[in-house]
């Protein structure tokens, strides 16, 4: 008698990041891999951000070729793993004090997660990216925010609520400007796009409308203002860098985010300031580079992070 052996269904997870901008969306394998992913403009209020995810499963539904296992959800703002809510979002105050497993459970019927959109990251940086093999690391993602995670131990650190890895809102200037978070002078206030700008303007003694990005080309055809304002940025994320390294002894450190774009216009005075300041520097095999997965590391660390508690 003939046996057939039937072949295993590839396992497919989703994930969902919620960015200020876009919801970037997509399909993965158990190993990281991109099947299928998407993007759509991320809704001013909760009701449409509703609507929007439901069209977004419907679109994952369609796109999948097996079975989806799981959702994850990557959202920003400060995530209590235990009360299942968003406590504080900064940048989408609609989130705030909401009980979102209930919302979402209307929306999907497969078992989903929901974790901070930085930790998520993280964690796809972690296993399918710039930290894969690692045993520690920590990703930083520098644009119009800081965001921020920390792998210790081959295991995402969470904290005892799961808010660590806010390295974003360090004090790194005591006399800063004030930070969205509550705070003043934290790391986010000091090497945004937005202090980028900021610190040209201040330096010309004009306030043009600008981006960070024009500021770059500007300081690549030689503008000194527009240098020194990435080298101020430069010099606080140093400060920040080397406290990390201090405390946490990490393999790597992934840099990630628009601004980084930048490279050693921000690098190289942020390096400079952590061999000043970092003793561990000199002696650990800590390493800095460069993220490998872009704009698609939310979603692939949501939907790994799901598959790791629902495969």
């Amino acid at each position: 008698m003939l046996l057939l052996e039937k072949k295993a269904e590839m396992e497919i997870y989703a994930g969902i990041d919620m960015g200020g901008t876009n919801l970037k969306f997509g399909l993965v394998t158990d190993e990281g891999d991109v099947l299928f992913s998407g993007a759509s403009p991320t809704p001013p209020n909760l009701k449409l951000l509703l609507e929007t995810i439901k069209q977004i499963w419907k679109i994952l539904k369609e796109e999948a070729t097996s079975r989806i296992i799981c959702l994850g959800f990557g959202l920003p703002g400060i995530f209590n793993r235990r009360a299942k809510m968003i406590h504080r979002s900064p940048n989408y105050p609609g989130l705030n004090g909401v009980p979102l497993e209930p919302l979402f459970a209307q929306l999907v019927e497969v078992p989903f997660t929901i974790h901070n959109d930085a930790n998520m990251a993280a964690y796809g940086e972690f296993l399918a990216g710039a930290g894969k093999g690692l045993k520690s690391m920590i990703l930083l993602t520098i644009g119009t925010g800081v965001g921020s995670g920390i792998i210790l131990g081959g295991q995402l650190w969470e904290g005892t609520n799961g808010f660590a890895g806010e390295l974003g809102h360090i004090t790194v200037n005591p006399e800063g400007d004030s930070c969205k978070c509550g705070s003043q002078g934290c790391l986010e206030t000091e090497v945004s796009s937005e202090k980028i700008v900021k610190n040209y303007q201040q330096l010309t003694g004009q306030q043009e409308p600008l981006t960070s990005e024009e500021v770059y080309h500007r300081a690549r055809q030689g503008d000194k203002a527009a240098q020194t304002a990435f080298t101020r940025a430069g010099y606080y994320l140093g400060l920040g860098l080397a406290s990390a390294i201090n405390l946490l002894d990490p393999e790597k450190i992934i840099l990630g985010g628009g601004v980084m774009k930048a490279g050693d216009l921000l690098l190289q005075p942020a390096l400079r300031e952590i061999k000043k300041r970092s003793y561990l520097f000199h002696y650990s095999q800590c390493r800095i580079e460069p993220a490998l997965l872009g704009n698609q590391a939310g979603f692939i660390g949501a939907a790994l992070w799901a598959g790791s508690k629902f495969s």
